[in-house]
């Protein structure tokens, strides 16, 4: 049976209102490092409030949130993200628990570089102060120099590595 994906320019369009109205309500764009960050501020100040407070890290942002890290809208973003994901899965009847990968690499090799990889773009996302929804898409969105600049540097770097990790997924 083939699957049947939405329009890639309809879905374009879509996200660019999203976006638009984003910026509009909330004054800012779309981002989910940012969520990540209180999440794990969240619970350093849980688990150890003295370190907590004499990091330069983590008492920078908590004095910037004022409130619960966790109570900050990019964290319900996040979660409405899942949330929609996981529907849109239902819906299209497309949600399985299996692993898509190439039929000579084992799943716990993808599963190690997908983990690997994710671990390097949020530590990326850290030292440029965004992810691709945040620093980029948004950036692009308001027609920054830094916006354009990430969103190069992430698609060229994605295309100079694909080259050597190509075994990953043919």
């Amino acid at each position: 049976m083939k699957t049947n994906y939405m329009n890639p320019y309809l879905a374009g369009f879509f996200l660019g209102l999203v976006l638009l109205a984003t910026i509009v309500i909330t004054g800012r764009g779309l981002g989910a490092s940012g969520a990540l960050k209180s999440t794990v501020v969240a619970a350093v100040t849980s688990v150890a409030p003295h370190h907590a407070e004499s990091s330069s890290f983590f008492s920078e942002n908590l004095k910037s949130l004022h409130e619960n890290p966790l109570k900050t809208w990019l964290v319900f973003e996040v979660i409405g993200v899942i949330i929609g994901g996981f529907l849109s899965g239902v819906v299209s009847d497309r949600l399985s628990l299996k692993i898509e990968g190439g039929p000579k690499v084992k799943n716990s090799f993808r599963l190690l570089f997908a983990l690997i990889g994710g671990a390097l773009f949020g530590i990326g996302a850290q030292f440029g102060r965004g992810c691709t929804s945040g620093a980029a898409l948004s950036g692009m969105a308001v027609l920054s120099t830094d916006g354009i600049i990430t969103m190069m540097a992430i698609f060229g770097m994605g295309y100079a590595v694909a080259y050597f990790l190509r075994k990953l997924w043919i």
